[in-house]
């Protein structure tokens, strides 16, 4: 590896962060480019529009930027003997067992064939175990009757993550139990709910909490001590926003969904953290896993996970596996490079290559399933500030 990060590169980066603030665009941001040691953050604007400033602590809801950190716990639990990998989760999760699945993902809930065999904890963590969000969901001139079902059931698994409806989880797991699958397991990739579903999984295998597992197993392990389910750190909290045509309409306050313990610790969009917590989560990575994962173990969270087969289905969007897979819980691209972004407004992406980790953190949700463009434009000047 060369050396860090060049003077000139520096100065580019502050001008493409700073240049996405704005009443109608981004109120506030933390961005992070780490190479080696170097380690430059900047942190501009507001946690509100007429709020305090942004500083380098600032908690801000990553939302599925959680699930990379579900997977790695879900990896550290089979290491423990736990769980197995490839083990059907019948056995802890009796909800799943005997599954239907619908012939038409727009079909009538009752109108199934049976499943062709059990889900296992790898379904799960590839996305591949037959339940999920796609864009066909979306465009439909009326809600799916499956869709219209896990909201009337309080799932949030389809849409953004919503603490304040989320029951407690063996009602949350017994509900979704009731509904067919879309798909097959193993047949294809559909986003989100495995890691909603890992959670109480994990919970179940470990005895403890879900929150507890990440807090024993990630957290502490790698000092993140501002990453959770809640804070109580409410005025460094930023304020969630949603653009729309007439501007910014605040989603979340700080003194609302994500002050407070939830009754479902959601393991795909739940958790708030720091842009150093997450850097230490990405510097697990990029070394050999310890003290979190075996060297295996964090190889395959950096690895291809899916086959040829189930990406022929398409993802989020019809190009979404152009250049890039899935590995467990996160996303892999062609050149190596690893990380995910959370649609409340976060992106992550470490290049093992460059040694290079770039995080982005603001509290503007994403309007389509790709980044706003302040990500992209950060990643291109921490790139082009490699000496």
């Amino acid at each position: 590896m060369s050396d860090g990060l060049t003077s000139a590169g520096i100065a580019r980066l502050h001008a493409a962060a700073e240049r996405h603030l704005g009443a109608t665009a981004v109120p506030g941001l933390v961005a992070l480019v780490a190479r080696g040691e170097q380690v430059y953050v900047e942190a501009l604007g507001n946690l509100a529009l007429d709020g305090e400033p942004v500083a380098r602590d600032s908690i801000f809801r990553i939302s599925s930027m959680t699930k990379p950190i579900t997977a790695a716990a879900t990896l550290a639990v089979v290491a423990e003997g736990l769980l197995g990998l490839d083990e059907p989760v019948d056995r802890l999760l009796p909800e799943l067992a005997d599954r239907r699945v619908l012939r038409r993902m727009d079909g009538p809930l009752a109108d199934t064939v049976p499943a062709t065999r059990a889900i296992t904890t790898r379904d799960l963590l590839t996305f591949t175990f037959g339940f999920g969000m796609l864009m066909r969901m979306f465009m439909a001139a009326t809600p799916w009757p499956v869709v219209a079902a896990d909201e009337e059931l309080g799932l949030a698994t389809v849409g953004p993550p919503n603490p304040a409806v989320q029951p407690d989880p063996d009602t949350w797991i017994a509900r979704f139990g009731t509904l067919p699958l879309l798909a097959q397991p193993g047949e294809r990739w559909l986003y989100n709910t495995g890691s909603a579903v890992l959670g109480v999984l994990l919970a179940r295998a470990t005895g403890q909490p879900f929150a507890d597992v990440l807090r024993t197993r990630i957290f502490e392990p790698l000092g993140m001590r501002d990453t959770a389910f809640w804070t109580p750190h409410t005025k460094r909290l930023a304020t969630a926003y949603q653009p729309t045509p007439d501007g910014l309409v605040v989603w979340d306050e700080p003194d609302a969904a994500w002050s407070r313990p939830p009754a479902f610790c959601d393991g795909g969009a739940g958790l708030v953290s720091t842009v150093d917590d997450l850097l230490a989560f990405s510097r697990m990575l990029l070394a050999d896993g310890a003290p979190v994962l075996s060297p295996r173990a964090a190889r395959e969270m950096k690895t291809d996970q899916l086959t040829a087969a189930q990406k022929e289905h398409g993802g989020l969007g019809f190009d979404f596996f152009v250049g890039r897979s899935w590995s467990f819980g996160q996303v892999v691209l062609d050149s190596g490079a690893f990380g995910w972004d959370g649609g409340f407004g976060s992106s992550w992406l470490t290049d093992p290559a460059e040694e290079l980790t770039m995080i982005v953190l603001t509290q503007r949700m994403f309007e389509t399933h790709q980044a706003p463009a302040v990500h992209g434009d950060i990643q291109a000047a921490a790139y082009a500030a490699l000496s």
